[in-house]
C-alpha cells in the first residue's frame, strides 16, 4: 500500500505553482521544487499565479486534488486593491460579476466581499508593490467557492479597482496563519 505524503506551503510572490517548467524560453523561472526536497509525483492542489502569494496545499493524492477543487471548500484571499473600494464595487462582487475565460464570458457566484478594517500588516514582498505617492489603496477579503484562472483578479478588475497584491489565507478550514513565505510543513492529512 503506497503512503501519500501531504504539505501546506506558503507560496511566496515570483514562483510557479508547478515543479517542471517546459518552455524553452525563460528558463529563469523558480518552481515550487526549489523550496523543499518534495517526492516524487507532488502536485499542487487550486495554483496561484507566478504574481500571488499565501496558502497552497501540495499531496501525491489525485483524490485529495480533486477534493478540495471542488466547489464544496471556501478560498479566502486578502487582496490589496488600487483606490478606495466603493459599496457599488463590493456589492458586484457579491452578486456575481462578469468576467472572461478561455471559453468566453463568465458570470462568477456569488461570493463574500468585505473591506479589511483594521488593514492587515504583511511583510514586504521582494518587488514593491508600488509608492505611495500613486494613490490610497485598499484590502479586502474576498472567499470564492469555484476558481476560474485568475478568477479574483479578473473579478476586482472588473469591478474598477485593479488587483496590486493577492495572497490566499485559507483554504477550507485551514488558515496561513503564521507560516512565512516559503515555507513548507509536511502534514499527516489535510484537513480541510
Amino acid at each position: 500500500m503506497y503512503n501519500h505524503r501531504h504539505f501546506i506551503i506558503h507560496k511566496p510572490y515570483g514562483f510557479l505553482s508547478q515543479f517542471v517548467y517546459n518552455v524553452t524560453t525563460r528558463k529563469n523561472r523558480k518552481l515550487l521544487g526549489e523550496l523543499y526536497d518534495f517526492p516524487v509525483g507532488t502536485m499542487a492542489i487550486g495554483r496561484l499565479d507566478q504574481d500571488s502569494e499565501g496558502l497552497m496545499f501540495l499531496t501525491t493524492d489525485g483524490k485529495e486534488s480533486h477534493a478540495v477543487r471542488s466547489s464544496k471548500i471556501e478560498k479566502e484571499y486578502y487582496v490589496q486593491l488600487d483606490g478606495l473600494v466603493s459599496k457599488e464595487a463590493l456589492c458586484k462582487l457579491q452578486n456575481g460579476i462578469e468576467i472572461t475565460t478561455d471559453k468566453g464570458k463568465y458570470l462568477t457566484k456569488k461570493c463574500k466581499a468585505f473591506i479589511l478594517d483594521p488593514q492587515p500588516l504583511f511583510p514586504e514582498r521582494i518587488k514593491k508593490v508600488r509608492d505611495d505617492r500613486h494613490g490610497p489603496t485598499q484590502w479586502v477579503s474576498i472567499t470564492i467557492s469555484e476558481g476560474k484562472f485568475r478568477q479574483v483578479r479578473k473579478m476586482t478588475a472588473a469591478s474598477g479597482f485593479p488587483t496590486l497584491r493577492l495572497i490566499r489565507i485559507r483554504i477550507g478550514k485551514v488558515l496561513l496563519k503564521n507560516l512565512i513565505s516559503g515555507e513548507v510543513l509536511e502534514v499527516k492529512k489535510l484537513n480541510y
